[in-house]
């Protein structure tokens, strides 16, 4: 056992190497569209919307597609008001509050990982970033899961409770819903795999070190 975690300490205390703290920083540019463009789309088509609704959710807001006569937002609350639904409200999301902080966290970690060059300042970032990921998923699901299944029974339009699809397509009533990541998402997977191949390399150039270590101490 001690000999188990006098391996996990030396694991921990491994310097970065430059390869490994070059892919931190492209990590953290790469980091930077979560910002700028969504982090999931939706589409809803029907017979009366051949063309199909389009939402956007974005870190911080959510935005309909738009054409001159058109809001895809506005439409899209129009007719979750006829099945009870309630309506889409950036004010209910907190998660617009805390999002980019988390994301800006992340970087700003990344880049204190860099300055430090300690391997336990990287696999904090790492942990962190699958924690948010996986919590932030869950959040979503959760959110849909109660848009759908929390219908006014007075609606004019009466649909069983449903779940909209967190990803892929699903048929909903007379509408085709249609559910993806955006370029957000995928930067922030991006972003995932190039801290842990900064981790791989680093550890391998451990194994690397120990390696020739023993070989020269064989050779004297």
């Amino acid at each position: 056992m001690s000999n188990f975690l006098e391996r996990e300490t030396t694991f921990f205390e491994l310097p970065l190497t430059l390869k490994s703290r070059v892919l931190i920083l492209i990590a953290v540019v790469v980091l930077l569209p979560s910002f700028f463009f969504p982090l999931w789309n939706m589409s809803f088509y029907s017979n009366q919307y051949t063309d199909g609704l389009v939402l956007h959710i974005y870190s911080y807001q959510l935005e309909g597609g738009k054409t001159p006569n058109r809001d895809d937002l506005r439409e899209i609350n129009s007719l979750n008001h006829y099945i009870g639904m309630r309506p889409l409200l950036e004010s209910d999301f907190s998660e617009f509050a805390w999002v980019p902080l988390v994301v800006g966290l992340l970087m700003i970690l990344a880049l204190r990982a860099i300055v430090l060059g300690k391997m336990s300042n990287l696999v904090d970032v790492f942990v962190l970033f699958i924690y948010f990921g996986l919590f932030s998923m869950w959040s979503f699901y959760h959110r849909l899961y109660m848009y759908g299944h929390n219908l006014d029974p007075t609606a004019s339009i009466k649909v069983e409770p449903f779940t909209p699809p967190l990803f892929g397509s699903k048929q909903i009533a007379n509408f085709m819903v249609n559910s993806f990541p955006g370029v957000g998402s995928y930067a922030f997977f991006a972003f995932g795999i190039l801290l842990l191949l900064a981790i791989f390399f680093s550890a391998k150039w451990r194994r690397f070190a120990g390696r020739r270590q023993v070989s020269l101490e064989e050779d004297v």
